[in-house]
Formats: structure tokens, sequence, C-alpha cells
């Protein structure tokens, strides 16, 4: 149907599809689906770049949320693609359950979320994809294909940037339900940072370190989230660093009423892992954000060349956040075959600025073999997709095969399909 089809969560993209279809069940996506020549899905809406963009036609999979299906026997929840994350942690704590981690927002699409290879952060947390067992997707001719990890092509279908086709249903490994400890830590002295990078990153179960550059020399905070059941006791320093006595934002200055509860006390796993509560929107008015995976082993010569591009970086940024990912093996994944450290930038909504600067960050860090987030804001043809990720020829081959006229294809991923 006919849509005013509006921007991205940011605002910084108006989408250019003329029809935007809603659709409520998997029959009525594979209707929709076999009566087009071209679409994309979008989710929650909250890429910066226009992966979800550039068809004439986009499948929103908002309505399709449910049901919540707990199977305790394999450990696992199957769910519908639409739901967003801060939802679906609700319903499994009811159940006694939780997801091994979440990312800092509550409010994305586990399928948008998946897709894009979005993380949280922890130095033994994987990203949020590899919570995958199984999914189901609808291809281009409207039949519906399953996966599971007894497939081949498994670890090629999960993280798709959706151009295998319009995924509807995935099934999550879970455990049980765990509490988590908040603490954040002010002023890091950066080389404290640089000389114990494992120990600060290390301390528990997720840690973040924010920083907005200002002052080279010292990181504003560390993010501290501690599963008191595997994690040891916390002190009232962390390597120089000081436990803050009120509760803080990522964003030096702002009111906290947003964030998840802090001071070390003690809640339920889906308000504290997240940054920021579902109810309130997360954002310091409008924002754009990049962010680079480095193979962990190059995480303290990166930081040290983002601290040397500060005077250019600083006009331009609210936050830098530096956090953890632990390895997994999906073919698209940033994290793929080797633990990872995120360079996240939160940039102020200045987009000819921004694109810009990004040149220069993404020569920097090239060295490092960085690898783009899917879904931020990054330069297309300044990255060698071949060599960051060793399994892409079999990404095509695999697309190909799912998608041989083109349906789901868009300028974004054709860049990256052509060799």
């Amino acid at each position: 149907m006919a849509n005013d089809v509006g921007t991205n969560w940011a605002g910084n993209l108006a989408y250019g599809a003329s029809t935007l279809h809603e659709p409520t069940s998997v029959d009525e996506v594979r209707r929709i689906v076999a009566g087009v020549s071209s679409i994309r899905a979008l989710g929650s809406r909250h890429s910066f770049n226009s992966i979800a963009d550039g068809t004439a036609e986009l499948l929103s999979t908002a309505a399709l949320t449910g049901p919540v299906t707990v199977d305790r026997d394999r450990s696992t929840v199957t769910v519908g693609a639409g739901i967003r994350y801060g939802e679906l942690a609700q319903e499994l704590e009811r159940e006694g359950i939780a997801l091994a981690n979440l990312a800092s927002l509550p409010h994305i699409s586990v399928g948008g979320a998946v897709a894009t290879g979005t993380h949280g952060s922890g130095k033994r947390n994987r990203s949020l994809a590899a919570a995958v067992v199984g999914l189901e997707l609808v291809t281009g001719s409207g039949d519906l294909v399953r996966f599971t990890t007894s497939d081949p092509d498994f670890e090629g279908a999960v993280i798709n940037l959706g151009v295998l086709g319009i995924v509807t249903r995935l099934e999550l490994k879970v455990e049980p339900a765990f509490e988590v400890e908040q603490t954040v830590f002010e002023r890091l002295p950066l080389e404290n940072l640089l000389q114990n990078f494992d120990g600060v990153t290390g301390a528990a179960y997720s840690v973040s370190v924010f920083t907005t550059w200002r002052d080279p020399d010292v990181a504003d905070s560390v993010w501290v989230k501690r599963r008191p059941d595997q994690d040891a006791p916390l002190e009232e320093t962390l390597f120089g660093a000081v436990a803050a006595k009120d509760e803080r934002h990522p964003l030096p200055g702002l009111p906290a009423i947003g964030c998840t509860p802090q001071l070390g006390v003690a809640g339920p796993w889906y308000n504290r892992l997240p940054h920021f509560k579902l109810d309130f929107t997360p954002s310091n008015g409008v924002e754009l954000q990049s962010e680079y995976l480095v193979p962990r082993e190059h995480a303290v010569d990166a930081i040290r060349a983002v601290r040397e591009l500060s005077p250019e970086i600083v006009p331009l940024l609210q936050v830098n956040e530096i956090r953890t990912v632990a390895a997994d093996d999906l073919w698209l994944s940033s994290s793929y075959a080797t633990d990872a450290i995120g360079l996240h930038f939160t940039w102020v909504q200045d987009q000819p600025a921004v694109e810009a600067l990004l040149p220069t960050l993404e020569a920097a860090l090239e060295p490092f073999l960085a690898r783009p987030h899917w879904g931020k804001v990054f330069t297309p043809g300044a990255h060698d997709f071949d060599r960051l990720y060793p399994r892409l020829e079999d990404f095509r081959l695999l697309t190909k095969r799912l998608d041989p006229e083109g349906i789901f294809a868009n300028p974004f991923t054709a860049s990256l399909m052509a060799r």
C-alpha cells in the first residue's frame, strides 16, 4: 500500500521508497514478495546508512513480533523478526530465562540487529547474531526457507544484510535469567587503559569505555556491568578511575534519567546490560553513528591512532565508546574468526562534515584491518571487503542461489557484491 515512508530513527535519511508494506503474518509476507520485482526489509529504522533503502518498495517487519515460543529442552526461544529486544527481554524474564547479551539500545529489532551484526560488549560475549541457531526467511519466489546449524550455509545466512530474503522468524539460544550490577567509574587515565587493556575490559561481564577526546589523556568513564554469580567484587577504583557517586549518562553533563540503573545495585539482566531504558529516547537529540571493529590484538595501536586524530575528531564528536566482542564464525560478522574491539563514534548530525572526516579516520584504522559496522555511516569505497571477510565470495554464491533475480538487492549491497 502507498505510504509516506518517512525517515530513519536519527532523521538523517529519508527513505526513497514510494510504497511501504506492513504485513502482519508470514503468509502475507510471502504474497507481497511473490508479487514484486524489488523489495527490502525495514526493521526498527536504527540504521544510519542506506542499507534498508534504494528500492521502490519496502516491507516493514514491525508487526512480525510473535509468538514467542520457548523450548526448554533445547534452551532456545523462537521469535518474530520484528520484535524489539527490550520487549523480548521482558517476556523472557517472566519465563526465568535470558539472552547472554544485549546491545546498548533495547529499542532495536531482533531481525535488523542480527542482519547487520550488531553487538553488545564483553570480553567473552559474542555478537547478538551469534545467539541464532535457526532462522526462516521468505525468498524472492515467495517460498519459506529454514536454516539451522546443521546446514552448511548457516553461518552465511545469519548476518545477511537483507539480501537473501525477508527474515520472518529466528531461534535464539537462551540461558537461566541472571542479575547484573552496573557501576560507572570516572576519569580513567588513558595510559592506564592502554597499558592494562585486558584488565580494564575484563574487569566484569560487560565493560564499555566512553571518552569525548576533549582531554586526550583521560577517558571520561568506564561502564562496568558485573554478574555477581560470575565476577569478582569491584573496588572503589579501577586502574585509577574512581566510582561515581551519582548516576551518569554516557555523554558528560546530560541527566541520567533515561539510563539503566547504576551505583552497583543488582537488577535484572535486561535492565542493566543496555545503557538505556526501553521507555526513553536514547539520544542527545539528532546524531550520526559510525563504528569500526578491529582485531583485539591491534586494540592499543588502534586507540592510539584515534587519539592522534583527536583534534579533527573532537569538533564533530559527541562521544566515542570502546567495547569488546568475542569471536564467532558468521561469515559477515565484524568479529568473524577474531576477538575484536569496537570503536564506536556518536557524531553530531552534520553529515557532510562527518563524511569528509571518515576517510581520514578509516585510513588511520586500515592497517589494523578495521571492519565497519554494516548499519552505521562509513565510506563504502574505502574498504577491501574481500580482504576483510574471507568468506565473502561464499556469501556471494549463496546470494545468487537464494536470490538469482536480485529482488532484495539495492545499491548499498550491490557495491558489496561486486568483485
